[in-house]
């Protein structure tokens, strides 16, 4: 007796359910669209960064902000343009762009902050390393744009280090 009333109220819910979605696939298209989610608010989403360096990711002032840090932290390793020295690599030139080809630029942001100056790693602000950074940027040709490096590790992770974006372009 229990097991039939239980399929019983089993199956008048099914039958329940079943209707309603039948009652909803007859209604009119404005009752239909009474029923979705609202639309998302209309503020715009954030700017996004650039995908890649060859997208002007620095600016001039930035990069002339980090030529006077290059030469007071990084010229006594790295030469004063940026050939290297002893055990110093270029920070220039086909080789150096090459190593970092296909990383991004977060990559050679993090490599600098924990790392440089050699002789005490990570005293440098954060704003200081993306200075220097785009003055490296700018000194391997890479064009500057209208909005400063960002600082932020996870930003710079979005932006790809590439060598060239096609074929016949300016860097190669």
């Amino acid at each position: 007796m229990t097991f039939r009333i239980v399929l019983l109220a089993a199956i008048g819910a099914w039958m329940v359910a079943a209707s309603y979605s039948a009652s909803a696939l007859h209604a009119s298209p404005s009752a239909l669209h009474a029923q979705q989610p609202p639309a998302p608010s209309q503020t715009p989403p954030p700017a996004a960064a650039p995908g890649s360096v060859l997208d002007g990711v620095y600016s001039e002032e930035q990069a002339k902000r980090g030529a006077a840090l290059y030469t007071t932290e990084c010229a006594s390793c790295h030469g004063s343009t940026m050939e290297g020295l002893d055990m110093a690599p270029p920070l220039t030139g086909g080789a150096f762009i090459a190593n970092w080809n296909g990383l991004t630029v977060g990559d050679l942001f993090e490599r600098i902050r924990l790392s440089m100056p050699q002789d005490d790693p990570g005293r440098l602000s954060r704003q200081q390393d993306a200075d220097v950074l785009a003055f490296l940027l700018s000194v391997n040709k890479y064009p500057a744009g209208k909005t400063e490096l960002p600082r932020e590790t996870e930003t710079l992770k979005r932006i790809k280090f590439e060598a060239t974006k096609s074929p016949g372009s300016e860097l190669q």
